[in-house]
């Protein structure tokens, strides 16, 4: 097993972090490197392990906790291992799988860990498995119900990349397919039939038309989004067909519920059959909250709003504000040209030092 030193710069911990594989699915290598390192190197910490997933909390009495959340598991290999580094100093970047997403924000939140001997809250590590794959194998999920008194806090940052800048919130997601019938025919006698592809025609064309909301919450600025994300139909070369369906997504704003979301949907699309297959709701910025407000003004004063969903709304709906904090271009995150910043790295480290310490 690789040792990992926390108490390098961060950057060069980020590289040896990319350089233990960690696929969802198969975390275990490196969750077993992080829960060594922590036990070896931050002995003032609780530390527990819960599948692939390491939890490790300060216990000094403080009046408030901040909850920290990375997550150890990336997307599929595609020929970006092992890490390569390119630049030097400030200049230096990182290139390979997981350098942006997320293992740039878990060595930040490791170094933390091992080097933050005294902050001004008490603090909670979740370092956790399986959230680059579907909802039911997250890593969170399985620890709110085995584990709940772990994501407990006033505030959780969550490592995902977010160009160095805060990120509070994010939106809701909800995906629902819209199904059209009608009667099948021999193409050469087309009249005969109703065809379900052409039915689509209308709901298509109110897509086109829809203006989206641009929502403003406590000064930040939550865009919507209604777009066809597939469709599908047909029976043979030959045959009208009789069924066909459009699948949608909606991005909305956190100032909406999801029975709000669906319901209006069902609005935009009435006279047709729709049926919701996917929905996360999403989490408000809760940047008035003390702790939440103490970070925005470590970084300077400014935050964004998430624009996507994350796993903050995990936390929102515990009743906690939760915001998006991590080095690297999210839009990076999955591809095989995926590269983060020596500097960004660096920036993130420096505000939540700033932050944490007394």
């Amino acid at each position: 097993m690789l040792a990992l030193d926390l108490h390098v710069d961060p950057v060069d911990l980020t590289a040896a972090l990319v350089d233990i594989e960690s696929v969802s699915g198969a975390e275990a290598a490196l969750a077993g490197a992080v829960q060594a390192a922590l036990t070896a190197q931050a002995g003032h910490l609780e530390i527990v392990r819960n599948g692939d997933a390491v939890l490790a909390r300060t216990n000094l009495g403080r009046p408030t906790r901040v909850v920290f959340a990375g997550h150890l598991d990336t997307v599929p290999v595609n020929a970006n291992l092992p890490l390569r580094r390119t630049g030097a100093g400030p200049d230096e970047v990182l290139h390979g799988l997981g350098t942006v997403d997320m293992k740039g924000g878990d060595a930040v939140f490791l170094h933390l860990a091992a080097t933050v001997l005294e902050p001004r809250h008490d603090l909670t590590f979740v370092f956790y498995d399986n959230e680059e794959v579907e909802a039911a194998r997250n890593g969170l999920g399985r620890i709110e119900r085995e584990l709940p008194e772990w994501l407990a806090g006033d505030l959780a940052i969550v490592g995902e990349p977010s160009n160095a800048v805060i990120e509070a919130g994010c939106q809701g997601t909800m995906r629902v397919e819209l199904r059209t019938n009608g009667k099948r025919a021999h193409t050469a006698r087309g009249w005969m039939g109703e065809n379900a592809i052409h039915a689509l025609g209308e709901p298509l064309r109110r897509l086109a038309e829809y203006q989206a909301r641009v929502v403003d919450i406590d000064g930040l600025t939550y865009r919507e989004g209604l777009q066809a994300v597939r469709i599908g139909g047909g029976v043979a070369g030959n045959v009208v067909p009789d069924e066909a369906v459009l699948a949608v997504n909606h991005r909305f704003a956190p100032d909406r519920t999801p029975e709000q979301a669906e319901t209006h949907l069902r609005e935009v699309f009435d006279g047709f059959e729709l049926s919701v297959v996917d929905l996360s709701p999403g989490a408000l910025p809760g940047l008035a909250a003390p702790a939440a407000a103490e970070l925005v003004t470590a970084a300077g004063g400014t935050a964004a709003a998430k624009l996507g969903w994350t796993d903050v709304a995990r936390f929102a709906a515990l009743g906690m504000p939760a915001v998006n904090f991590g080095p690297g271009d999210p839009t990076l995150a999955h591809t095989q040209q995926e590269h983060v910043s020596a500097a960004d790295i660096t920036r993130v480290t420096n505000i939540l030092t700033t932050f944490l310490l007394p």
